[in-house]
């Protein structure tokens, strides 16, 4: 049986056991406390990017478990998914500025582990700026998924652009069935995933109130939407601010932050793509929102992020969740 048949055989039934737990890790050094930033691995390394305030790039070696400093960006920069193309780490959908009338950047910045440095990427199209939308690569195309035009306060939007990495040139797409902002999308085959996130609305003093439960779904193929039939493919935890990864037939929607708690979530929900239905697949010992997820070999990281529903506390802390079984 090819190993890794074998062990998506063997994940089926621990998905739907008793959820495996976070642990804390030891670590030299610690990582600038932040949220409603990124974690990302590029080579054999990962990068805490991003944040309020400006603030340079923690570097963290896993071999190691050490944290180091690398380059602050140019402009503060926050609310944003990374990508990473050629080795460089591209902050798509950022925004820059002060709660609750946060900007969008007019460009994607672009940090360079190699030589540590920061530049400036491609430019947005002005009437297609905004932030805290989910962003992914796919065949040399950069995917842009719904966001917020105005920070915190209005203009959340359903959008989805498609930047042609080698020309260039960018281009509209159907528009998903919902809009959601605080979001992260996922890929699994040819497919890619909404889940979690909400339509932030200060103007009307909401601004955690409206997650969004639905998962909306872009066939690359077919080139349009469907939605996950309702209840059993909605997100079992609502939440925004929470941080997505695809492992194998599933999408982890993990962290968060709703009304329905003070504390930052702790739940790391699986979505099995190939049935639409969710399992509550880990907690994390501490929850978090504003961060995001690093799988190598069998062990999940997250760093930093914050506590609680908004931006305090901010944390320092790396924890890891470790698989029963390796990844092919």
């Amino acid at each position: 049986m090819p190993r890794l048949v074998a062990f998506f055989l063997l994940l089926v039934p621990w998905v739907a056991a008793e959820p495996l737990a976070g642990m804390p890790l030891e670590t030299l050094g610690k990582p600038h406390a932040r949220h409603e930033a990124a974690f990302v691995a590029a080579g054999d390394k990962f990068y805490l990017l991003g944040g309020r305030r400006i603030q340079p790039v923690d570097i963290f070696d896993p071999a190691t478990k050490t944290w180091r400093e690398g380059a602050a960006p140019p402009v503060e920069v926050h609310h944003f998914q990374p990508v990473v193309w050629e080795g460089r780490i591209w902050l798509v959908g950022a925004m820059t500025g002060p709660y609750p009338h946060e900007t969008a950047l007019d460009h994607i910045p672009v940090y360079d582990p190699a030589s540590d440095t920061w530049s400036r990427g491609p430019t947005l199209p002005p009437d297609r700026r905004r932030g805290g939308a989910g962003a992914v690569i796919r065949d040399g195309r950069l995917y842009v998924v719904c966001g917020i035009i105005n920070g915190h306060w209005d203009g959340h939007v359903a959008w989805l652009d498609v930047l042609d990495l080698k020309t260039g040139q960018w281009s509209r797409l159907p528009d998903a069935p919902r809009a959601r902002d605080h979001f992260q999308v996922a890929v699994v085959g040819d497919r890619l995933y909404a889940a979690g996130g909400r339509r932030s609305s200060g103007a009307t003093r909401q601004v955690f109130d409206l997650v969004e439960p639905a998962v909306d779904i872009f066939d690359f193929k077919a080139n349009r939407w469907s939605t996950l039939p309702a209840p059993g493919g909605n997100l079992p935890t609502p939440r925004a601010g929470c941080m997505a990864l695809a492992v194998g037939p599933y999408v982890l929607i993990a962290g968060g932050e709703s009304m329905a708690q003070r504390d930052a979530h702790s739940q790391v929900e699986a979505l099995d793509t190939r049935t639409g239905t969710w399992s509550l697949f880990a907690t994390f010992a501490r929850g978090r929102h504003g961060s995001g997820l690093v799988l190598r070999g069998n062990i999940l990281y997250v760093a930093a992020g914050s506590g609680q529903r908004g931006g305090s506390p901010e944390l320092d802390t790396t924890e890891t969740l470790t698989l029963p079984i390796p990844l092919p």
